[in-house]
């Protein structure tokens, strides 16, 4: 295959993924626009409330964690943070268990009303299942975004779930990244007045 023919399959096969997006509340199917619109809901109550956001992933997944708690702070002025600290982690995983080192800090920092951001490509990483666990019982609103096989245990673990039909890393990782920038992107657009458009367009 050349690499113009790969090119031209993956561009339709992450075009395909994107357009499969599935959203469920708890583990009833709805659509992907009223999926953004409850978690837009959920984090504008979170604001109103002064609570926080919490991300919580893996590998790339964790890089989309810190990008993203990054924005909704500074851009959409929601507390936000990521468990991603090298110290964190590297201790919990000595002393605890590497299964329990986003749900540690998150029984510990969690309040009532809070949001967990739980993101897992496979949807199977113990650790994410059992963050979005702690999160619940904590009383948090828990959102989560898995990939690969469609019955994978964390698109059941949250009040909202997103899900991308793909076995691919790069198209899932890409996609949860999306998925959370259109959330953030349409509490700034729709809720504060932000236009997220043009707002960088030089004068």
């Amino acid at each position: 295959m050349t690499i113009s023919d790969f090119t031209d399959n993956y561009t339709t096969a992450f075009s395909k993924a994107f357009a499969g997006i599935e959203a469920f509340e708890g583990t009833t199917p709805i659509s992907y626009s009223e999926a953004i619109h409850k978690c837009v809901e959920l984090v504008m109550k979170a604001q109103a409330d002064n609570k926080k956001i919490m991300f919580a992933g893996n590998g790339g997944s964790a890089g989309i964690t810190s990008h993203m708690a990054i924005d909704f702070w500074k851009n959409g002025k929601v507390k936000a943070t990521a468990f991603n600290d090298s110290s964190l982690l590297t201790c919990l995983a000595n002393d605890i268990s590497f299964e329990h080192v986003f749900s540690a800090p998150i029984q510990m920092f969690a309040e009532t009303g809070d949001i967990a951001m739980c993101i897992s490509s496979s949807g199977s990483s113990k650790n994410i299942l059992n963050a979005a666990e702690e999160a619940q019982k904590s009383g948090c609103s828990v959102i989560t975004f898995s990939g690969f096989k469609t019955d994978n245990p964390l698109k059941k673990l949250g009040h909202i779930n997103f899900y991308v039909p793909a076995y691919s890393y790069g198209f899932v990782e890409v996609l949860h990244n999306l998925i959370i920038h259109c959330i953030l992107d349409a509490k700034m657009y729709c809720k504060d007045t932000i236009d997220i458009f043009n707002k960088n367009t030089p004068m």
